[in-house]
């Protein structure tokens, strides 16, 4: 075993100061990377020493290998943790952190390898006997062999990029005379997005479930599962809002999909913390999708119901150690639920938004987390994921982590540029999604931009959180004029929205 002493995060944001947090708790040092966008950005000043990696364009600073793995040995970093996005599933990283001595807090190469093609990945579960969605076991060469299929699993059916993620070189081709048009529109963005056109195709299910399980491997062939997370609020198909566990399946159904799982990690010899997805359809039929070879957006909510630091296990397993629990040492607690504030646009199809946050102040209270990497005053760049922050409820049952989550997106005050909370207070209390009833189809359903056009504009939001501020600083009986200000302004949003369901 070896013991990292510090730690290079080599990202961005709410994750990079996530991890920091972490390895502070755990007395080692750590080194932030930046970009010239980023040179005010909370995670800089946070770490224990920082360096500017390049220009704001992330194929010039976050994405530089060369210059990350020059700054790791000129400030003797023992290890790298790449987060999400960027370098955290290029299996050539990760083998050139390794080819320099350091550690890197992830998988093996040849695992990112394997499950970073959607064709390759199935080829190695299907050894375990894992359920898979009928289509194509490898990439489409023959246009007329691939049609022949296609029309023996039945349409509609899913053209999807092999190296493919985020819904980019995904096509639904609903007849056959669609199908060579579709084709060319998958295949070219696949070559776009990925700079590898080999796309396949699958029975498109057309009312799923997306539901993930967390699993952690150490490098003596433990694996266990903790549990899923229901992950079926998108747009576009990105995720918006996650919960865990998952209202949709039974103990059971855990209990296979959990095995599953487990199976898949097991069929490349997988350590560190992924993600095994499945879609699971009307008849609670599971499929196995993909698997994440990284921390996952949505790990929080993980955390809140098994009450363990997923980062701080990968940091234990990239240095050697066995896992300190078993599969029957883990139980479920409560209830999580996560959305992502992104600045965007819901009332303008969630276009990205870019500006100054003008006000920014954070929900706080019983249940409530926030992980974000950004402050008040910051501009928001336009050169990376919109995503501004992660706002995590946790009850002891689900209806009790809903209310607080309404309760907290009430209390979340950002101004300079437009959000998602919006659409995702609406989500909280449409009776769709606190049935249960609700699939991956939900936004494009139930929600439309009118929904929102009640709400207050920007001025408005301001004028009265001014206002709300002076009468709370006043120590006068205007007390009531202050708690008749504040319960308006939330009191309008409540009911104006209770009222479209």
């Amino acid at each position: 075993m070896t013991e990292i002493k510090k730690i290079l995060v080599a990202n961005r944001g709410e994750i990079a100061m996530r991890i920091l947090r972490t390895a502070r708790e755990m007395n080692i040092a750590t080194v932030a990377i930046f970009s010239e966008a980023d040179r005010n950005a909370p995670h800089v000043r946070y770490a224990d020493e920082a360096v500017c990696v390049g220009p704001a364009p992330s194929s010039e600073s976050y994405l530089n290998t060369k210059k990350i793995l020059e700054v790791c040995h000129h400030l003797n970093v023992d290890a790298i943790h790449p987060g999400y996005g960027f370098l955290s599933e290029n299996a050539e990283f990760a083998r050139k952190v390794e080819e320099a001595n350091l550690i890197f807090i992830g998988p093996s190469p040849e695992a990112i390898e394997i499950m970073g093609s959607k064709l390759a990945a199935k080829q190695a579960a299907s050894h375990y006997n894992i359920p898979m969605v009928p289509g194509t076991a490898s990439a489409i060469e023959d246009r007329e062999e691939a049609k022949r299929v296609a029309s023996e699993i039945g349409y509609p059916i899913l053209i999807k990029a092999s190296a493919g993620g985020g819904g980019k070189g995904m096509r639904i081709v609903e007849k056959e005379t669609e199908f060579d048009e579709q084709m060319d529109r998958a295949v070219s963005e696949a070559i776009s997005s990925f700079g590898d056109g080999a796309v396949f195709i699958e029975k498109y299910i057309t009312s799923p479930k997306h539901i993930e399980i967390q699993i952690l491997g150490d490098q003596h062939g433990n694996i266990i599962h903790l549990f899923e997370r229901e992950c079926s609020i998108q747009r576009r198909h990105q995720k918006v809002v996650e919960e865990a566990p998952s209202i949709s399946i039974t103990p059971a159904i855990r209990e296979d999909m959990g095995r599953c799982a487990i199976d898949v990690a097991r069929s490349c010899g997988y350590y560190g913390a992924g993600t095994v997805e499945f879609i699971l359809d009307e008849n609670k039929n599971f499929y196995f999708l993909e698997m994440n070879t990284r921390l996952q957006v949505e790990h929080p909510v993980t955390e809140l119901i098994t009450g363990i630091d997923l980062v701080k296990q990968m940091i234990f397993i990239a240095e050697g150690k066995p896992l300190a629990f078993k599969q029957e040492e883990l139980h479920l607690k409560g209830h999580s639920i996560e959305v992502r504030v992104y600045a965007e646009d819901p009332a303008n199809n969630f276009l990205p938004d870019v500006g100054t946050l003008r006000r920014y102040i954070r929900p706080q209270g019983n249940g409530v987390r926030v992980d974000d990497g950004f402050e008040e005053g910051m501009e928001i760049p336009i050169y990376y994921d919109p995503m501004l922050a992660k706002l995590i409820t946790y009850g002891q049952n689900r209806e009790e982590a809903i209310q607080k989550m309404i309760r907290a997106i009430e209390e979340y005050h950002i101004s300079g540029v437009q959000t998602t909370l919006s659409f995702c207070h609406f989500v909280m209390q449409h009776e769709e999604f606190t049935s249960g009833r609700f699939d991956t189809n939900f936004a494009n359903r139930f929600f439309h931009p009118e929904y929102l056009n009640f709400t207050q504009n920007e001025t408005e939001k301001e004028l009265a959180a001014m206002i709300s501020a002076y009468l709370m600083r006043q120590k006068t009986p205007h007390n009531a004029g202050q708690t008749e200000v504040q319960t308006h302004s939330i009191s309008k949003w409540k009911t104006q929205r209770l009222s479209r369901h």
